[in-house]
This record gives C-alpha cells, structure tokens and sequence, in this order.
C-alpha cells in the first residue's frame, strides 16, 4: 500500500530513478508519479518498464519517462541522466536502486564476475552521483538516496561480491555527503530488510524461510516494495532538510 503522506515540495520535482521498471524500483517510480513529481527512470527491461509506464499515464500525473541503458555502461547512464534531465530539468532528487542481488559461492568468483558485479551494484551510484550534481548545485540544492541492503549486517554468506558492494554504498553515502553537503546536497541511505518482490518470490522465497525470518521482525509483517516508498518520500523531500550523511534501516526491526 502506498503512503497516505503527501510532501507539497515534491511535486513537479524533477525525479530519477535506477531499476526503476520492476520490483522496488517500480514502487518509488510510482510513488513520485503519484506525488505529481517528474519521474524518469532508467531500466533494462523495456518490456516491464513500458508495461509500467502505461500503468502509471493517467489524468493528474506527469507520464514516467523510461530510458534504457544498461547500468554497467557509464556512458550510457550519463546520457540517460542528461536527457532526464533534458525532459524535466535539473534532477533534484536522485534514488539509486538498480541491483542483483545473484547468489554465488565463494570458490566460483572470477575476477571477470567480481567487476561485473561491482558494475552493476556499486559502480553506478557514484556516476550517477557525479552526472547529476551540478544541476543539483545550480538548483540550490537535493537529495541522493542510495538504496543499500542489510544482507552485509546479517553475514549473508551467498553473495559475498553484493554484500561487499552494499556495505560500500554506505561509505560512498558518507564521502559524497561530506564532499556535496556545502552545496546543499543531502546523501543518505537507505537499506532495506527481506523486500518479497517478483524476483525474490521467483527465486530465493520458501514458505518455511519466509516464515522464519518475519518470525524475527518487531512487526510481524511481510515485507512489500510500497514500503520502501516512505522513507524515500521523506528523504527526498524538505522534511529531512538536515539530515544528511545517515543510513535508515527499514526491516520490520529484524535488526
């Protein structure tokens, strides 16, 4: 379920989102659209990233712009982040959510999959980062949210390359907030618990697991992609005018 809050200030902000055609990614995109933001948002998957914009054109919101381009392509990512930019102005707000969360097994890393994990899971949120902070700095300020994961602060043991690059988003939050913070560009984290979208339905859910580990949450509910929305809105928006530099932890209190 969506939030019921509405921030005045997002609307007709100029928004992009990373991964953002399915699972959370397709959440904040919806979620901005409904706040009457300028969504943009990149994806590979132009099947569910159109289907996903079809959804979401309707009367009283601005139409999501979908740009393709594969995260691991820094040239391609800084095209798309000018021509959304090109579309709704300067990006203020900037969510950085693309990620595969892929198993693998320690003895089976290659040097050749290790980078290319790195490119899709931390990589990109510096150079995206980097495209859009001048027109942030020009517009007066705005708000980069990375989203990291809390599978590094539970010793997830399958993925040992995701873990690692979810635990240096939160070291990269911290360095640009620090570096961009003069300019009036808020950093921040955000590292959601076990999310239950499509893909982790599809692929990694058992009933006994899933059960087990809501088992462990303070609230004992599942968790969907539309709660991830909240915490972004507020990051995003002027609520969190100071707050800068911070890492929220959103698991149901698994932690």
């Amino acid at each position: 379920m969506m939030p019921s809050a509405t921030f005045p200030d997002l609307k007709g902000a100029s928004v992009l989102v990373t991964g953002g055609g399915s699972g959370i990614g397709a959440a904040l995109t919806e979620g901005f659209v409904l706040q009457g933001a300028k969504v943009a948002f990149i994806d590979i998957d132009a099947t569910a990233s159109r289907a996903l914009v079809n959804r979401l054109s309707f009367e009283g919101v601005h139409r999501p712009l979908f740009l393709q381009a594969d995260l691991a392509d820094i040239d391609a990512v800084r095209g798309a982040c000018a021509a959304a930019a090109d579309a709704h102005g300067p990006i203020t707000v900037l969510i950085n959510n693309a990620a595969r969360d892929d198993r693998h097994d320690v003895e089976d890393v290659t040097v050749a999959y290790w980078d290319a994990n790195q490119a899709v899971n931390l990589r990109p949120h510096f150079f995206t980062a980097q495209a859009v902070a001048p027109g942030m700095k020009a517009a007066g300020g705005g708000s980069i949210i990375n989203m990291t994961s809390t599978s590094f602060l539970i010793n997830h043991p399958d993925m040992p390359s995701y873990t690692a690059a979810k635990a240096g988003i939160i070291g990269l939050t911290k360095g640009l907030a620090g570096r961009l913070g003069r300019d009036r560009i808020r950093v921040n984290a955000v590292a959601p618990g076990w999310v239950i979208t499509e893909r982790q339905q599809a692929l990694w859910v058992t009933e006994e697991g899933l059960t087990a580990h809501v088992a462990k949450q303070c609230i004992p509910d599942i968790m969907q992609p539309d709660d991830m929305v909240g915490v972004c809105l507020f990051l995003a928006s002027d609520a969190s005018r100071m707050l800068t530099a911070q890492t929220l932890i959103v698991d149901g209190g698994f932690l």
